[in-house]
């Protein structure tokens, strides 16, 4: 049997404190996986851009450990910097550059020769859409521009794994959308993804897995199904039918253990919520039958992750 490959990013036990007074983490452990994109959620203060700057190794780790390509980076920062792209919440200096200029300053800063440097640049303009910018200085870009070339130049030394803290924040509809489709080609060519980001409905479409952090605390750590799934001693099913069967809300009322039925009222639709130790889904579903009704789709209805967020994190600025 083939072994499991190992995930990428490794955090165990992480803890960081700001002098004696602020402790940012506490005991933070995740994992993200090869070629996924794991999305990293939590209020403003609660952690995301300290971790991930420990993870571009841009701070030192105080307490527990990281491993990158399963090298230890308290150890060595040689095999992992240059397989890491980081790309921050602000493009920074260098304003006074065309986009061409800026890009070509980093790709020499990473040993590119001059040769390399024009075909690379090309490349990673054409991927995010910004060749006829080229030669726009840096001021004059609109922020969903900027940040573009902010991508842009985290690609130039064709990273493995890319640190994105708040890619989409400030962004209008519109080019939310378009980076959140540059993200998913990078995953199809084969680049391991960390987002931190307060979008959350993009999030919940883009990303296989997910981290809620709360004030330095994990909440929640895992797939993405496993977040939104219903949890409890209740279960809640959304049943669609072909066409009205008037006498069915009641035959589902009757059954013990169901606890709620709403009916849709333009459609065959119903939301089903029961007490999962009481009854099961096939039982539900055999009542549905019986009464004659044709199943269109039976499924578990899942959580919105801003819903999980809210249930998860605490209110209030830490």
């Amino acid at each position: 049997m083939a072994e499991e490959p190992k995930p990428v990013v490794e955090v165990e036990n992480l803890s960081y404190h700001f002098g004696s007074f602020k402790k940012a983490l506490k005991g933070v452990t995740f994992s993200v996986q090869r070629q996924s994109i794991h999305g990293f959620v939590g209020p403003n203060g609660a952690g995301k851009t300290t971790t991930l700057k420990i993870l571009a190794t841009l701070l030192r780790v105080q307490a527990g450990s990281v491993r990158l390509f399963g090298y230890n980076i308290s150890q060595t920062h040689r095999h992992v910097r240059s397989r890491i792209g980081f790309m921050p919440d602000e493009l920074g200096v260098y304003r006074q550059m065309t986009v061409f200029e800026y890009l070509d300053f980093f790709a020499a800063a990473y040993g590119r020769s001059l040769k390399e440097r024009d075909s690379i640049i090309s490349d990673v303009l054409a991927l995010t859409d910004m060749q006829s910018r080229k030669d726009d200085f840096l001021k004059k870009l609109s922020r969903g521009m900027q940040q573009r070339v902010s991508l842009a130049r985290v690609l130039v030394h064709d990273p493995d794994l890319l640190l994105l803290d708040e890619p989409a924040a400030g962004l209008d509809p519109r080019a939310r959308i378009e980076l959140m489709e540059i993200l998913k080609e990078l995953r199809r060519m084969g680049k391991t993804i960390l987002i931190s980001s307060h979008i959350l409905a993009e999030l919940g479409d883009l990303c296989d897995s997910v981290t809620i952090i709360d004030r330095g605390e994990v909440k929640y750590t895992g797939a993405m199904e496993g977040l939104v799934s219903q949890e409890g001693e209740l279960s809640t099913y959304i049943l669609e039918l072909t066409e009205e069967q008037p006498s069915l809300e009641q035959v589902l009322r009757a059954m013990e253990g169901v606890t709620d039925v709403l009916k849709e009222p333009e459609r065959p639709q119903y939301e089903i919520t029961f007490r999962k130790d009481n009854v099961n889904t096939n039982a539900i579903l055999r009542a549905v039958i019986e009464s004659g009704a044709q199943v269109a789709s039976f499924r578990k209805k899942l959580k919105l992750l801003s819903e999980a967020f809210m249930t998860l994190t605490k209110p209030g600025v830490q």
